[in-house]
């Protein structure tokens, strides 16, 4: 659904987006990851026909960033949140969506039908006469979510949609992305957020000007650190750990009751390493898988 080859942005000497290839799926949340400044935005920005790229190609469906013609098709498909909302303030909150359902060419009862849909899905309903103006910034990023979605695009571009939100309005944004998850729409979603990242995504990349990582959350997780179960015991002596190296183990952690192993594959190689600690002896508590978290992967290619 959205291909780039070699995007790349320049403003004057300073280049903010170097050479980013990347192939997104239709129906696939893609997280776009990367601290301040490391062209997230700019990267939205062009892919949504916002400004024009220096170079390389992009499309999004069958149409040509960068092709006259083709960006009206592709504003047409597209729903963008920006960093700014950007909403009238005078107006009510179902006049706001209200315009922008005319501006796409919506019938009435299509924009109706949307605008109630959005506003209950998103808890704001019974704010629907009440001027945006007078909305807390919670209540106005969701608000932004609904006009960005009012005209059913196929792709929807979210940056930092969870931004400066209390706990409870992130929760109920996240909750209305994977409901349009469930809908199967393209969405690329620009956050600092590793763990609503790691929770919402299909697929997450890395940005630092540079494409410096792409894959999985648990693919990434894996890369930095690979797999290791944590197994606890009633106590650790010298006979358990040396019957698990017999059997070609690393141990990469001892303590008084619990040993930190290196595996590729637990869920075929525990059941051995559990045989062979009952063998000598040891009382088994539990086990459990244990690994880097995203935001380790993270910071550890960020800082390089």
């Amino acid at each position: 659904m959205i291909e780039t080859e070699s995007l790349t942005k320049k403003f004057g000497d300073l280049t903010a987006v170097d050479g980013v290839t990347l192939h997104i799926d239709e129906g696939e949340v893609f997280g776009f990851l990367g601290p301040n400044g490391a062209g997230k935005t700019t990267t939205v920005r062009m892919l949504a026909c916002l400004i024009s790229k220096t170079s390389g190609n992009a499309k999004i469906g069958e149409y040509d960033i960068g092709n006259k013609a083709d960006e009206q098709k592709i504003r047409r498909m597209i729903g963008l949140l920006t960093e700014n909302v950007g909403l009238y303030e005078d107006l009510s909150a179902y006049d706001n969506l209200d315009f922008y359902g005319r501006f796409y060419k919506l019938s009435k009862q299509k924009r109706q039908e949307q605008i109630e849909y959005l506003l209950k899905l998103l808890g704001l309903w019974d704010k629907r006469n009440d001027a945006a103006g007078t909305f807390s910034k919670g209540m106005k990023q969701k608000l932004a979510i609904a006009r960005a979605v009012i005209h059913d695009p196929e792709v929807l571009f979210l940056d930092e949609p969870t931004a400066n939100l209390d706990p409870e309005a992130s929760k109920t944004v996240r909750d209305f992305v994977l409901e349009l998850k469930k809908e199967k729409r393209t969405i690329f979603l620009n956050t600092h957020l590793l763990d609503e990242a790691e929770r919402i995504c299909d697929r997450v990349a890395i940005l630092k000007t540079k494409l410096i990582a792409t894959g999985k959350p648990e693919e990434l997780r894996r890369s930095l650190s690979g797999r290791r179960i944590k197994i606890q015991l009633q106590s650790v002596n010298d006979s358990i750990v040396a019957a698990i190296k017999k059997i070609g183990y690393e141990i990469q952690e001892v303590s008084e009751n619990t040993l930190e192993v290196n595996v590729s594959d637990p869920e075929k190689e525990n059941p051995a390493i559990i045989d062979a600690i009952m063998a000598s002896g040891g009382r088994l508590q539990f086990v459990t898988e244990i690994g880097s978290t995203l935001e380790d992967v993270y910071l550890k290619l960020v800082k390089g």
